[in-house]
């Protein structure tokens, strides 16, 4: 089961995503909040992402230059947090099942976490053609502290789920088995490498990997440097920056069937979930825009 909070312009603010305006009928995009850390190795604190992050969308002017657009003008519908089970695969089973039905409703899942647990919830409900994860961590674990649903084991279960057609950009940390399978059977594109050829060029070899096909977007906010974004889960140096991750958004939103930024905690001044508030609206404007050239 799953509930809504209050979400009217100006009322409890840090309960919902600035801009959403659009009842959930009219709305092209669901944005829901999964706060969830049940599974967590490290720091914990994610399971306050959402509020977090909803709360900070409301220092942003709504105009997006960028993209000559004003956020509240796409229809957009933030339904509130899922109220998830403390039990990792029943949390992933609820996931799976809010998604789903937002999708039968023809409707774009935009997931703000919470752990990157949860992921593969609303991965099994969109049945993509491609998992397209931005991450520090292979999470490539089998299983972890008794659990296949642990956060370190997300893209292991995507690898299964869609016949190895996983792309980690970012990957900088896991265990020598871990890199070895990604390097033999995925497309690992680390840290270094992004950093030494550029992230434009990375794009390109991602474009003609994924073609026109059906990706699933997910970004880790620990792929970005944790000197710049420190307040995630398990933070780890030499990342990526902001705007090589916007890149990625800006190539790849267009194609994305589903969104979703997971592991921020409030761990620092609030450097973080900015950062978070913008690239979720850029994934939002950049896809919004481009089904409005079709």
């Amino acid at each position: 089961m799953y509930y809504r909070t209050s979400h009217f312009p100006g009322v409890h603010r840090s309960y919902s995503f600035a801009g959403c305006e659009w009842s959930y009928q009219d709305a092209s995009y669901v944005v829901f909040g999964a706060p969830f850390d049940a599974t967590t190795s490290f720091r914990p604190g994610t399971r306050s992402g959402p509020g977090i992050i909803r709360e900070m969308s409301w220092n942003f002017e709504f105009y997006l230059p960028e993209h000559d657009v004003e956020i509240s003008d796409i229809p957009i519908y933030d339904g509130g947090d899922i109220e998830l089970p403390v039990i990792a695969d029943r949390a992933v089973v609820e996931i799976t099942e809010y998604t789903a039905q937002t999708i039968r409703d023809g409707k774009i899942p935009i997931m703000i976490g919470g752990e990157h647990s949860l992921t593969i919830g609303t991965l099994s409900a969109v049945k993509p053609i491609w998992y397209v994860v931005c991450d520090a961590h292979l999470d490539l674990r089998e299983e972890y502290r008794g659990t296949r649903f642990n956060h370190g084991c997300t893209s292991k279960r995507a690898a299964e789920m869609l016949d190895n057609r996983v792309i980690i950009i970012g990957g900088r940390s896991g265990e020598q088995d871990q890199f070895e399978y990604a390097r033999k059977h995925l497309y690992l594109y680390d840290a270094k490498t992004v950093l030494n050829q550029g992230i434009s060029s990375i794009i390109e070899q991602i474009r003609s990997i994924v073609k026109n096909d059906a990706v699933y977007l997910s970004i880790d906010a620990d792929v970005i440097d944790c000197c710049l974004t420190p307040a995630v889960g398990t933070p780890e140096p030499f990342g990526l920056t902001p705007t090589d991750i916007k890149s990625v958004i800006a190539a790849f939103a267009p194609q994305s069937v589903a969104f979703d930024y997971v592991e921020v905690t409030g761990a620092d001044q609030g450097q973080t979930a900015a950062v978070a508030v913008m690239l979720i609206r850029e994934f939002i404007a950049r896809h919004w825009l481009s089904q409005q050239r079709r």
